[in-house]
């Protein structure tokens, strides 16, 4: 809806070094980009302040996943304190972390609200698999994240919800627009009745799942598609189109 901006993230995933991230961030920056879209991208953790200080002020950076406390005994780990890094967002949830690291609902949860408390938005992603899509269970799957999400949030303002059909992400794989628009529709009137109206009305919920040049514009023409998380194609080109698909 043209009332919600949208809202368009590139994750980069674990790809790039030095030299292939400034080409990209070249590309970016010298990108004529649509000035009502907000545009974040989520860039390896140990290039975070690099990618930060080459990149375009109009583009935000995010960090693709957060611990659930600031410091401790937990190696590997990464803490919430990144905004000195220049991170201003965080990807929280992704089904990588879910079902490729195991995250569970609670954990997710916990990461959400340490994150906001930490003073980054977060892109808080949700989505069914392909047995649970087929087992018709898809509605159960993402209301029940979403609770888990919605529990650990005061403030909506600085949260993104991200659809991601775990079966349409890195396949080639797509939704289609009207099966994209049934679960937001779906997730919108969740909201309406287990949050309030106003965050139902102004939350912007976008999509994740191969999204491409090619079916970005269909896909951000349906009335509750907000926007996208991007994966491949952030890495490409093709991106600029993605950031450019709504009129």
């Amino acid at each position: 809806m043209a009332h919600r901006r949208l809202f368009v993230g590139g994750n980069w995933k674990m790809n790039g070094d030095r030299e292939s991230l400034e080409r990209l961030v070249g590309t970016l920056n010298i990108a004529s980009l649509h000035d009502q879209t907000e545009v974040v991208c989520a860039a390896p953790s140990i290039y975070l302040d690099f990618v930060r200080s080459i990149l375009d002020p109009r583009i935000a950076v995010a960090a693709q996943n957060r611990f659930k406390v600031a410091k401790g005994a937990f190696t590997s780990e990464i803490s919430p304190l990144t905004c000195g890094l220049g991170a201003d967002w965080v990807i929280l949830g992704h089904s990588e972390r879910r079902h490729v690291f195991g995250e569970g609902d609670e954990l997710i949860g916990q990461k959400v609200a340490h994150a906001l408390e930490s003073g980054l938005g977060v892109i808080a992603c949700i989505g069914e698999k392909l047995e649970e899509r087929e087992a018709g269970t898809t509605e159960e799957v993402v209301y029940a994240q979403t609770q888990a999400i919605a529990e650990n949030v005061k403030d909506w303002g600085r949260v993104v919800p991200a659809y991601e059909p775990v079966w349409a992400i890195g396949t080639g794989k797509t939704t289609s627009p009207e099966q994209a628009q049934e679960v937001h529709g779906k997730l919108r009137a969740w909201l309406r009745v287990n949050v309030s109206d106003d965050v139902a009305d102004s939350l912007r919920l976008i999509y994740g799942g191969s999204v491409t040049g090619a079916n970005c514009r269909e896909l951000a023409s349906q009335r509750d598609v907000d926007g996208f998380l991007v994966g491949g194609a952030s890495l490409k080109p093709e991106f600029v189109d993605i950031v450019n698909a709504r009129p």
